[in-house]
């Protein structure tokens, strides 16, 4: 099995029609994807000293964070309006295999940053709110 090309791991953004499409948020150029999980223990008397957790329980999420140049494209301005408004969208997380994510995320913190004779870029993280899925 081959290596996955960092590049073909894709951020996209709903453009909030029914059934959604996805634009990709373009400039992007790291990508990062982390699965949180809190347990629920259930140790008891009769466990004999190990530790033992409760399966499906606890809660769940998905937290994303990216970094790439501002180039204005459709998708960095969705992203810009709903974290102004604080609202939940749809995205889709898509990888080189053909693999994808769907789910609601918040955008928890986007950050822009520039210097004098260099272009923009900005930083984004989000957060999931409820199942985060295979397409």
């Amino acid at each position: 099995m081959s290596a996955q090309k960092g590049s073909a791991f894709l951020l996209k953004v709903s453009d909030g029609q029914q059934p959604a499409a996805y634009d990709t948020v373009a400039g992007l150029r790291t990508t990062q994807m982390s699965i949180n999980g809190d347990t629920v223990v259930v140790t008891h008397k009769d466990s004999g000293g190990w530790r033992d957790l409760l399966s499906g329980a606890g809660t769940r999420s998905v937290s994303v964070s990216a970094a790439g140049i501002f180039l204005g494209s459709n998708a960095e301005n969705a992203i810009r309006s709903h974290a102004l408004a604080g609202t939940l969208d749809d995205y889709e997380l898509s990888f080189e295999d053909g693999a994808k994510l769907h789910g609601k995320f918040l955008v928890q913190r986007l950050d822009y940053a520039g210097d004098f004779n260099g272009e923009r870029n900005y930083t984004l993280s989000l957060e999931s709110s409820g199942p985060v899925v295979p397409a």
